[in-house]
């Protein structure tokens, strides 16, 4: 495996990004059922204005089992999603396109840490090459995803502080999406 250079970062670049846990705060031992529920981390916003300009893509890739469990409506969904693409959008950030799971399966294809995620948005993307791939995530789950799809990882320490660092799986790792587009940025 290569070593992730972040100076060779450039518009050739995709940036995959989970959501829970890495743009919003994760709820406690449940779901986000609605946008009222939906809380930005701090910085989160002007980071992704950034990481706009140095990516050539940002795809959000997530996990949905609310979805499968009936618990919310892929309507429900696709309206949290719109809120938060708009609230990005108005600071200068984007999101280009969002893949999730809503599968209550593990083996399924397309659930984290299986790569389907990844495959979809290489068929939409022609031209994305996951060896020039960045996964951003804060559970192993997310880095094994990125591993399994060929990506560089980097972890997010937002929620999950005790897993042991250095990890195989790992490439490089920070306390928050802020703080990795600090790094980017101070190259």
């Amino acid at each position: 495996m290569k070593t992730l250079d972040l100076g060779s970062v450039d518009k050739n670049w995709t940036l995959f990004l989970d959501r829970d846990g890495v743009i919003n705060r994760e709820k406690d031992q449940s779901y986000i059922f609605h946008y009222g529920e939906f809380v930005f981390y701090e910085g989160v916003k002007k980071a992704l204005e950034f990481l706009g300009r140095r990516f050539g893509r940002i795809i959000l890739v997530t996990n949905q089992k609310g979805i499968g469990k009936g618990l919310m409506t892929e309507q429900d969904l696709h309206s949290i999603h719109d809120h938060m693409t708009r609230e990005i959008l108005q600071e200068g950030g984007r999101i280009d396109a969002i893949y999730f799971a809503p599968s209550l399966q593990n083996d399924h294809p397309d659930r984290k840490p299986n790569p389907g995620m990844a495959f979809k948005a290489q068929k939409d993307f022609p031209g994305l090459d996951l060896s020039r791939s960045i996964m951003v995530g804060n559970n192993l789950s997310d880095m094994e995803f990125g591993r399994n799809a060929g990506m560089f990882t980097v972890f997010l320490r937002t929620t999950s502080p005790e897993l042991p660092l250095p990890h195989p799986s790992v490439d490089l790792w920070y306390d928050n999406l802020q703080d990795f587009a600090k790094a980017l940025q101070g190259l």
